[in-house]
């Protein structure tokens, strides 16, 4: 049983095993502040055959006990994952998968369970460190540690695993991975930030790494660990040799001419069948092997071509990027709506534009937050050429939507200016390289088509590396089978401005600072590039709303007037919305958000909510609507909650003998105030005549 702690970030840390979860293969406590977490691992016994990935579930779970919270709805208990959760389950795996042994194909689990939350210090980082502590300490191979950190700048200053509170004043929100020598994941969001600002926020979050890794093999020292061993693979020399006799040099480079994605797939396919068909006689028990054999040339000569020749997969050198088709307004209806084709990856983008009611209600540990901006992703089968059904939303739906959100997030105009929720929905009709960012460039142009004063516009690409020992190559705009083959996939997301979203995984142990230079100077050249050719298509947002858009318009109404606005039980505000076919919201503090289809309804009804406003001033004349006759006059409404009274003997100039000779209730008549007594107005028409 072991129990460390360090001073980081100006807060304690500590990390304790032993003591729960032991039955797990290896688990711990990690605590920061008064948030805490459980982490364990586990890995099924014996040998299992390679199924072509490593099968490892990572799991991150924030309970509502944890901040002393009862979950909302019917049940009462935590039903599926959030997508806050599903994307910090992300954040875990993604360092974490490089890094185990080859030859290492168990059914491998990571639980993460948030057990205490203080609302100020977020778990999401630690799951990550809690995972990298409970592998060490595990009998599970893994070539670790790996360290998890979030960089906010709170007034130019950069600060580690700054509060939530903190990160509320921050221009950045970004999480890097990374082990003592490399970095392994960077994933976040910034304002329009430099490439040298990345770089420098790089090796800042690096050196805070490598406290905790340092710190993880200290606490470590005292347990005696021991390992799996993974037995050597045994390679049949004899089968080797009869693929060499049948899969020639020249067979490989033809099958990596230049092509469109189904031929190269089909020629592929049709190829190792054929070299199968030669060898299942002989060999047939190794029909896995011979067909991983043949791919892993193929790939291997793709690989050599890009860094010995400067040629990819379909003819490209590795800077330029496919070509670019673009229409915008494909949908009649739709409030807004564009295509974006890139290469063979195409994103149909379609927003919608809707009030405050339209809001996504948001209940997790934090409590009930409201979210008025949303982008979805959606990647069905057919836009790869296959046939699968689909019975839920998958993580890589999740963050990909998230990803293409937060980097379009900084270039949406404020609530005040532009007072609608947005929906975006991207549907990824083929996709061969990064419909992520296809959904970015698509998002941007489809809001730009709905009338949305987007405040630049921004675009995404994606990088990959080839590397082989010292040397390698960026790619730029790469497609599905350079994601396949290479070591890296990088997307960077912004303007000609500066970089709004961030994400980096890679497949190899690690990656330099140098090498990400490189990439992001590539990575800016290519987004310029697609930035220009977005803006010939569509150079401005456009100025007028789709016909079928709601309307809407805002006013205030003084504090002291809500509760009288909106009646008993909202009875005068259903009455409002019902008679001019509307919807009315109004905040705490007066702000009032009118929406509707018809533009002179929603005056009349802005106009209605000004009267609240209005300072009434003897001798100043006004309009009223008749609401009430008497014998010796008639009340007069000038402001929803202000009458006054029109004495029958200001009513004409001559004697009135009977008030209902002149006037009947629902009259709209224009009087003027004579004066204020005591609260009480007196008003006459006479004064008018």
């Amino acid at each position: 049983m072991i129990k460390e702690k360090i001073e980081f970030g100006g807060k304690t840390l500590s990390i304790e095993s032993g003591k729960l979860a032991k039955q797990a293969s290896g688990s711990c406590i990690v605590q920061y502040g008064d948030t805490s977490l459980l982490v364990a691992v586990t890995a099924s016994k014996g040998l299992d055959e390679d199924r072509g990935f490593f099968p490892l579930s990572v799991e991150y779970r924030e309970k509502f006990y944890a901040a002393g919270r009862i979950p909302g709805g019917f049940f009462k208990r935590e039903a599926r994952p959030t997508e806050h959760e599903i994307l910090a389950s992300r954040l875990t795996d993604r360092p974490l998968r490089p890094l185990f042994e080859k030859g290492f194909n168990n059914e491998t689990r990571v639980d993460i369970y948030v057990l205490s939350y203080d609302s100020e210090n977020e778990a999401d980082v630690l799951a990550a460190l809690g995972a990298s502590f409970s592998l060490m300490i595990s009998d599970i191979p893994w070539n670790g540690p790996i360290a998890t950190v979030r960089v906010g700048r709170i007034e130019g200053e950069l600060k580690i695993n700054p509060t939530k509170s903190e990160m509320e004043c921050s221009d950045i929100n970004i999480v890097v991975s990374g082990t003592s020598d490399s970095i392994m994941m960077v994933e976040g969001e910034c304002d329009f930030i430099t490439e040298e600002d990345f770089l420098n926020i790089l090796e800042f979050s690096h050196k805070s790494i490598n406290d905790l890794i340092s710190f993880q093999i200290n606490a470590a020292k005292a347990l005696n660990i021991v390992k799996r061993e993974i037995p050597d693979k045994v390679i049949n020399e004899d089968l080797v040799a009869a693929i060499d006799k049948i899969v020639s040099d020249d067979d490989i480079k033809k099958l990596n001419m230049p092509k469109v994605k189904e031929d190269r797939y089909g020629d592929i396919d049709k190829y190792i069948e054929g070299a199968i068909s030669k060898l299942e006689e002989d060999y047939p028990d190794d029909l896995g092997f011979i067909k991983s054999n043949i791919d892993d040339r193929i790939s291997h000569d793709l690989r050599m071509a890009v860094i010995k020749e400067n040629k990819r997969a379909d003819g490209r050198d590795t800077k330029t990027v496919r070509n670019i088709e673009i229409e915008t307004s494909i949908l009649p209806r739709a409030h807004g709506s564009a295509t974006f084709t890139r290469g063979e990856t195409q994103a149909l983008v379609v927003t919608t534009l809707g009030g405050k009611r339209d809001e996504q209600m948001l209940d997790n540990i934090d409590g009930l937050t409201y979210k008025n901006h949303m982008l979805h992703y959606n990647f069905p089968s057919f836009s790869v050429g296959e046939a699968r059904g689909k019975f839920s939303l998958s993580r890589r739906e999740v963050g990909h939507g998230n990803l293409a959100e937060r980097s379009i997030k900084r270039s949406l105009p404020s609530f005040e200016d532009f007072p609608y929720t947005t929906r975006v929905v991207s549907e990824i009709l083929e996709s061969n390289g990064s419909s992520s960012m296809a959904t970015v460039c698509g998002s941007i142009l489809s809001m730009m088509d709905a009338g949305v004063p987007i405040k630049e516009p921004v675009a995404g690409v994606a990088m990959g590396l080839i590397k082989e020992g010292d040397d390698y190559a960026v790619l730029t705009d790469i497609l599905g089978t350079e994601d396949h083959i290479g070591d890296m996939d990088f997307k960077v997301a912004g303007s000609k401005r500066g970089i709004t979203a961030i994400q980096m995984d890679i497949k190899i142990d690690g990656l330099s600072i140098a090498i990400m230079k490189d990439a992001l100077a590539q990575a800016k050249d290519a987004r310029i590039h697609i930035l220009d050719e977005m803006l010939k298509a569509l150079p401005e947002y456009r100025q007028k709303l789709s016909d079928f858009a709601p309307k809407i318009a805002q006013s205030t109404i003084p504090v002291d007037n809500i509760g009288e606005f909106i009646g008993p039980g909202g009875k005068n505000i259903k009455a409002l919305a019902e008679k001019y076919e509307c919807e009315i919201n109004i905040d705490d503090d007066g702000s009032c958000t009118i929406l509707g289809q018809d533009q002179s309804l929603i005056d009349e009804v802005v106009a209605y909510v000004e009267k609240y406003s209005l300072e009434l001033t003897p001798g100043e004349s006004y309009e009223g609507e008749v609401v009430k006759i008497m014998d010796f006059g008639a009340f007069v409404k000038l402001t929803p909650n202000k009458d006054g009274l029109l004495h029958i003997s200001e009513i004409k100039k001559e004697r009135v003998q009977k008030v209902e000779d002149h006037l009947k209730v629902g009259d709209i008549i224009k009087v003027k105030l004579l004066k204020i007594d005591h609260g009480k107005l007196s008003l006459s028409m006479k004064a008018l005549l």
